[in-house]
């Protein structure tokens, strides 16, 4: 809850944005597979003792008891399943869920059935609200806890927002990102005092506010208030609830939020997509949900740079103009006049750590000192201190050289920005930086005037 809170105050509920969407739908319906997973034994009554953690296992040991079936589980866990299927057929303002457990726990007392219910598993249920409760906290538990917090914490903001995106899209409204955050932080301290599980907003129900005329905050106050009264009146029954229907009513629940239409669509997707999509599942099931979103986060991000490397390029500008990227207006390099002694580098895309190597590449192209080295940055929205680092290089082996280093069309605030805290402006001199490339061959004209060569005709 402090997490969410912090995440909130700092303004990071905008960034959960940045969560790739292959990355999301991976981890979703690798969570509904979990549950999935998890109620098979109470859905078929089987005798399997305490369930393991690990997936592999829960397995094995559902195939090493699957005599133990009891079909009569399966019926009512199949009647489950169906009714929270076709209720909303009938009638959408009471939710089926509810029709299904009345139903079957109606039929298991009337027909004597021998099923696993709460209260045979968990004992009796208390209907009256807890007790409040402060947890006693020390280092050592912070220390256990700290990382699969976080990962529960992250969790409640990407599936809050989430909740929050498909409501906006519902109502035609836009929600305060960084406040559900706050909100659902406070909720989740509140509930640890009472004894509770960490709490987020869920897509499905959400989903089902809304379609049920729900337009504010004040429809999920009655919702909780709503169920706060069904516990306190008829708690005392809800030790009569067959296992079999809870697992009915979770398997529908998995399948709803699977989304699998979206898992299907991805697959035509690009390849870094898939990858990304599958591997986050694959982990999610298999290993760990934190391993899942942190190497989940780490494909994607490796992608996003590999694709920005691939838009980003350096071109030598030669005399026959072959390298030239065409474009239009008075920076093109046809329209000029471009001295013997002078090399025009026109770098596109991002200069960041991933692409510099591009630009060592090409620096290395030249085949002598010219007198002048210019290098458009026209196209170059961003910088970060490897690309000034790599600059820095050119600087010191330009001058070693002879050659006078002249950067030209320095149109991004954001380049411009960092050129000026890494102090390059001062090493490489204000008057040879730029803003047009006419001004920059004007400078070198100036100097080399007897070596001007006239342009080719386009």
């Amino acid at each position: 809850g402090i997490m969410l809170v912090i995440m909130g105050f700092t303004r990071l509920g905008s960034a959960i944005r940045f969560i790739p969407y292959p990355l999301i739908t991976g981890f979703t319906i690798g969570i509904a597979f979990i549950i999935f997973s998890s109620q098979i034994k109470d859905f078929f009554g089987l005798k399997t003792g305490a369930l393991p953690a690990d997936f592999l296992s829960e397995w094995s040991l559902y195939f090493q008891n699957w005599r133990t079936l009891d079909p009569a589980s399966v019926c009512l866990g199949a009647v489950t399943i169906l009714i929270m299927f076709l209720w909303p057929k009938i009638n959408k303002k009471f939710p089926g869920s509810l029709v299904a457990i009345f139903t079957t726990t109606i039929c298991m007392q009337y027909f004597h059935l021998n099923i696993e219910t709460i209260g045979s598993r968990f004992g009796n249920v208390s209907y009256h609200l807890p007790a409040i409760s402060f947890p006693r906290i020390d280092f050592i538990t912070i220390k256990l806890l700290i990382q699969p917090a976080f990962t529960i914490a992250l969790l409640c903001a990407i599936e809050s927002l989430l909740s929050a995106v498909v409501a906006d899209g519902m109502i035609e409204e836009k929600h305060n990102s960084n406040m559900e955050l706050v909100a659902q932080g406070i909720a989740n301290m509140v509930t640890a005092v009472f004894g509770g599980i960490p709490a987020t907003g869920a897509i499905a129900r959400t989903a089902t506010n809304v379609k049920n005329g729900g337009r504010t905050p004040i429809a999920g106050i009655i919702h909780s208030v709503t169920l706060l009264i069904i516990v306190l009146l008829i708690g005392k029954w809800i030790a009569f609830i067959p296992m079999a229907t809870l697992a009915g009513i979770l398997i529908v629940v998995a399948w709803h939020m699977s989304e699998w239409k979206s898992f299907v669509r991805l697959f035509r997707a690009p390849r870094g997509d898939i990858a990304i999509m599958l591997t986050t599942f694959l982990l999610t099931v298999f290993v760990d949900l934190t391993v899942a979103l942190e190497i989940g986060m780490i494909l994607a991000i490796l992608l996003f740079m590999q694709n920005m490397v691939r838009f980003s390029n350096v071109n030598l500008l030669i005399k026959d103009y072959s390298g030239a990227v065409p474009q239009d207006g008075p920076d093109n390099i046809s329209n000029h006049h471009i001295p013997k002694n002078v090399e025009v580098y026109e770098i596109t895309g991002p200069m960041f750590f991933g692409a510099i190597f591009k630009f060592r590449d090409a620096m290395q192209l030249l085949e002598k000192a010219p007198a002048f080295l210019i290098i458009r940055m026209g196209r170059v929205p961003f910088i970060d201190a490897s690309g000034i680092k790599v600059l820095q290089e050119v600087l010191k082996d330009s001058t070693r050289q002879g050659t006078k280093l002249i950067l030209s069309d320095v149109h991004s605030a954001q380049v411009m920005a960092g050129l000026k805290r890494s102090r390059f402006l001062f090493l490489i001199g204000k008057s040879n930086v730029f803003s047009s490339f006419k001004n920059a061959l004007t400078s070198c004209a100036k100097v080399l005037p007897l070596s001007v060569s006239p342009a080719p005709v386009s």
